[in-house]
């Protein structure tokens, strides 16, 4: 794709923060992050999927055309994705109004695969676009989010906040730059049996964050 270079570097230049890279990602991070993903995953919402990258891969891994849900705020990679993806749903919105809209009846969704660059945006911003994404996740679910920083991209305040934990899947030392996926699920909630626990004592379940 020869121009996508070029559409993420212009898009990059007019809204740095929104877009978070230059280049659309390699090959070796798309393997990556919908490494865990088959046809059996069942319905994919894809968060700022850009030229389609992780798209491709997720066509690919045997996800059907028609259970792969596209969000994207730029109206250029808009375009572009109705015109590469006829059988997908692409949908122009922000992420972060996930909550305020009722994308599917139910929590369906099996993946969330994030191309969103959550380490430039605001607490508020990251809360609602998680917060969002997981009202749409079945149980089991996952949120795969990329990132090129050395620790996990989303805070452990909010991870807390949404009872959510992290999990490094792996490195992607190839991509340019090298990146990481982080595999993000509901904390198990916590049983307890009456009389197992003392009048006062409390108990707490910790975060599992491998950043």
């Amino acid at each position: 794709m020869p121009n996508d270079f070029l559409s993420f570097f212009l898009s990059w230049m007019s809204s740095p923060r929104q877009v978070g890279a230059i280049a659309p990602s390699g090959a070796a991070l798309a393997d990556l992050i919908t490494r865990e993903i088959s046809a059996a995953t069942g319905p994919i919402l894809e968060l700022g999927p850009g030229t389609g990258a992780f798209t491709y891969k997720l066509l690919k891994r045997g996800v059907r055309p028609q259970d792969l849900t596209l969000i994207e705020y730029g109206s250029d990679f808009m375009k572009l994705l109705q015109m590469r993806f006829p059988g997908a749903r692409v949908l122009w919105m922000d992420a972060a109004q996930l909550a305020t809209h009722r994308l599917y009846d139910g929590a369906p969704v099996g993946a969330v695969v994030s191309g969103l660059p959550l380490l430039n945006m605001s607490t508020r911003k990251a809360v609602s676009i998680l917060g969002g994404a997981f009202s749409y996740l079945r149980p089991g679910g996952a949120f795969y989010q990329f990132t090129y920083g050395m620790s996990c991209p989303v805070p452990r305040p909010v991870l807390d906040r949404l009872g959510l934990r992290a999990k490094l899947v792996d490195r992607a030392l190839l991509n340019v730059p090298p990146a990481a996926v982080y595999r993000l699920t509901r904390r198990p909630q916590l049983k307890i049996v009456a009389g197992s626990v003392a009048p006062g004592s409390s108990t707490r379940v910790a975060a599992e964050v491998d950043c």
